[in-house]
């Protein structure tokens, strides 16, 4: 990997070269999937949203982090994703450059856990291990081969059961709680 390939944050500006990067690597049926359920009316997390440019092709690569709560604990943790890389890009590092260094800033912005859907091999080569089956549960169809979390802090998952949902559904519940 080149030093032209690191990772800095994303601005809103890239938000059209990221979106067209997601539909040339996933293709138009990506908003299809129960992941993006979690980032419906969701916002991501500040400070975690990465790009890596290239001089030719522009944004050639992207990641993002979504809050999430999980059961009726309203146990807090990430969504990874998307992560994508152009495919003329692929394979040059870039996409564990761009986890490796979101998820050092995760851990320092003090988050304790992160969930995903996605390649077992791929990501374990940054920690992620499968979900124990049963103890959450998607919005929606997911492969449980390919529900995956990463603890930031031991022992995070001990403290997640039950339904993981966008966060702001938890402080949109909350604050009708408090009416």
């Amino acid at each position: 990997m080149t030093s032209s390939y690191l990772p800095e944050a994303a601005t809103p500006a890239d938000e059209p070269a990221i979106e067209s990067l997601l539909d040339l690597t996933f293709g138009l049926s990506r908003r299809t999937k129960t992941s993006y359920r979690l980032r419906e009316g969701n916002t991501a997390i500040d400070g975690l949203s990465m790009v890596v440019r290239d001089p030719d092709l522009g944004v050639v690569g992207t990641i993002s982090y979504w809050p999430l709560r999980i059961g009726e604990a309203g146990t807090e943790a990430l969504l990874l994703g998307p992560i994508a890389i152009h495919p003329d890009r692929q394979n040059q590092g870039i996409g564990l450059s761009l986890m490796r260094t979101t998820l050092a800033k995760a851990a320092a912005q003090g988050h304790a856990l992160v969930i995903l859907v996605g390649d077992a091999p791929y990501y374990a080569r940054v920690g992620f291990m499968k979900v124990p089956d049963g103890q959450l549960i998607l919005p929606g169809p997911v492969d449980p081969r390919r529900f995956l979390f990463l603890e930031l802090r031991a022992g995070a998952l001990s403290a997640a059961h039950g339904l993981v949902y966008p966060a702001n559904r938890f402080a949109r519940t909350r604050m009708a709680e408090a009416d």
